[in-house]
């Protein structure tokens, strides 16, 4: 249960502003069909961050505690790091229809993230929770989905509301604790 409340607070945090839920905007303009776009987020979310999982799951096989240890205090730092420069979506990057809503969201989202904070994130947080994939996956989606089903449905309306350089600083804040905290050994009992 501690790695799905960790991963879901974490990823909501970080996504808020992120360029997949600049990315959700967008598609709620463009389509102005929610139904479709939260199922497409939802789909692309669970096979990008189970893929994700299973990258950060593989990682402990390979390395030692200690070094897994450094590895993942310092991801957690250059993730609180990465969380203070803002995303930006270009139009260019705007998906096309015309393959429908629902698949045309599946690629975009999973495409765009690809890389992106809250992957990376999940490959940490899996590395860190190796014996609850399920937890850290579920986490992490229900964190996407926290932050980007109501870009969704509100739209712009909400976008302009947020206190983004707030929640990102706040994000930031629990991402260096972790790394601090990881590096200080609070992983140990669990191998790290």
């Amino acid at each position: 249960m501690q790695a799905f409340l960790i991963a879901t607070g974490l990823v909501a945090l970080a996504e808020i502003g992120d360029k997949t839920q600049l990315l959700a905007f967008m598609l709620a303009a463009r389509f102005k069909r929610p139904g479709p776009i939260v199922l497409g987020i939802f789909v692309a979310t669970i096979f990008n961050h189970a893929l994700a999982g299973a990258i950060g799951g593989w990682l402990t096989h390979f390395i030692g505690p200690v070094a897994l240890r450094w590895v993942l205090g310092l991801s957690f730092l250059a993730m609180a790091a990465w969380m203070l420069v803002p995303d930006k979506l270009d139009e260019d990057d705007a998906p096309k229809p015309g393959h429908g809503v629902f698949v045309t969201t599946v690629i975009a989202f999973f495409l765009a993230e690809m890389g992106d904070k809250t992957q990376i994130a999940t490959v940490a947080l899996a590395a860190r929770f190796p014996a609850d994939f399920i937890g850290v996956v579920s986490g992490t989606t229900a964190g996407m989905m926290l932050a980007n089903v109501p870009a969704v449905l509100v739209g712009g309306k909400l976008a302009q509301k947020l206190p983004v350089k707030l929640v990102h600083g706040i994000a930031a804040a629990i991402f260096a604790a972790l790394g601090v905290a990881t590096l200080a050994g609070a992983g140990e009992s669990l191998g790290f």
